[in-house]
């Protein structure tokens, strides 16, 4: 079963001259792949959770069912959370541009966005509170300062880090083109 979210559209990989190389530009795609620090810690969440699995399966067969109940919900937790740990980043269409943060979701139409740049800052290591010196991509919306929103992507978020700089350019640089081409002056 394909999970469309995991991947980022091969068009972006090898056509170098298009900027948008979309065809359906409707639809929310995200223009980069899924880090190996984002991909590795939703594979430990879906192991755990195959694990409390097994145990709601043993439950049920030794104790009672409202308990086996109960594990399995917390599995089903489990594996929702990482589906949506694989879902967080930035999505982009002709509509707006999506920002998924883990608890929540912002939606910003592409006629409320002034700029979307990149940045060189102190940015937050895989979201923890420790910062190290890298590059954001900021948005700046109508009606907003840059400091009231955080990041869109980071060099050093669980996309990016562990990998070489050219992906994170090439991200920011496909946001940045999303953004100029839909944006109202």
């Amino acid at each position: 079963m394909p999970l469309p979210f995991l991947t980022a559209d091969r068009a972006f990989d090898t056509a170098d001259d298009v900027a948008l190389p979309y065809d359906d530009r409707d639809r929310w795609r995200r223009p980069y792949r899924p880090g190996p620090w984002r991909v590795g810690a939703a594979a430990l969440l879906l192991l755990l959770a195959s694990f409390v699995l097994f145990a709601a399966v043993i439950i049920a067969a030794t104790a009672s069912v409202s308990s086996a109940g109960t594990v399995f919900a917390i599995a089903l937790v489990g594996v929702a959370c990482a589906l949506r740990l694989l879902r967080m980043g930035v999505w982009v269409s002709a509509r707006g541009l999506r920002h998924v943060a883990f608890v929540s979701t912002r939606t910003t139409a592409w006629d409320q966005v002034v700029t979307v740049r990149t940045v060189q800052q102190p940015v937050r290591w895989l979201g923890l509170p420790r910062t190290v010196q890298g590059q954001a991509l900021v948005l700046d919306r109508r009606g907003r300062t840059a400091q009231a929103l955080p990041p869109l992507l980071t060099s050093h978020n669980a996309d990016f880090l562990g990998r070489d700089q050219l992906a994170f350019d090439r991200a920011a640089d496909t946001v940045e083109a999303w953004a100029a081409e839909y944006r109202r002056p």
